[in-house]
């Protein structure tokens, strides 16, 4: 099963390994949660196997069948404990590594399967694909808050420029452009237009003015 987090006052784990009993349904049940909340599709064997890799360094992370973070976990979703303990069991801490992880299966998954479900030509249409690009940009700051990493951040940056690179780089820019060329041809010769105009009257005002004097 998987161990709440201690409380903010101890803030400290006891040392030990963790036995392979123990993490697999840690992981298994951690992940499952973590994937229905971000209301994504299951992942395949190949992620799954990806995820399933555990550093060699975080086995010194727990004691016996008890686990416990060495970290402060964020509050701001109901979640958060699952996606902490997952960076603890498979990174031993909030690592950007294990946001890239979790950015990579959880947010770009449930992103790229929207987009697949549309047409290429659709991507271009704002409408199509914005509540999709909202919902990546959600879950890449939810994740950060939850691991109390700052967000916006190096890697959630690179992930939108890959993003836009990869689905959106043929999409026309919005840029600003020339009036047509009779607009143009207007506002040129009006002024040029206005000024022996303005001089004749000026001119005429004088000769009146001399002469009645």
């Amino acid at each position: 099963m998987c161990h709440s987090a201690p409380s903010r006052r101890t803030g400290r784990a006891p040392p030990g390994k963790m036995t392979a009993a123990c993490f697999s349904p840690v992981f298994s049940g951690c992940f499952l949660v973590l994937l229905i909340w971000a209301g994504c599709t299951p992942v395949d064997g190949s992620v799954a196997e990806q995820l399933d890799v555990q550093p060699a360094t975080t086995t010194d992370a727990v004691h016996g069948d008890s686990a416990f973070m060495t970290f402060a976990c964020g509050d701001t979703l109901h979640n958060c404990m699952y996606i902490c303990e997952v960076c603890h069991n498979l990174y031993g801490g909030p690592t950007m590594d294990c946001l890239s992880a979790l950015v990579s299966h959880v947010c770009l998954s449930n992103f790229e399967n929207a987009m697949a479900s549309l047409n290429s030509t659709d991507w271009c249409i704002w409408d199509n694909v914005k509540s999709s690009y909202s919902n990546l940009s959600n879950c890449t700051e939810n994740i950060s808050d939850c691991l109390r990493i700052p967000w916006p951040n190096p890697l959630v940056e690179r992930t939108f420029v890959e993003i836009h690179s990869r689905f959106f780089k043929d999409c026309p820019s919005e840029e600003l452009t020339d009036p047509p060329p009779a607009i143009i041809f207007a506002l040129v010769i009006t002024p040029i237009c206005l000024i022996p105009v303005m001089v004749s009257l000026v001119v005429f005002k004088t000769k009146n003015g001399d002469g009645s004097s």
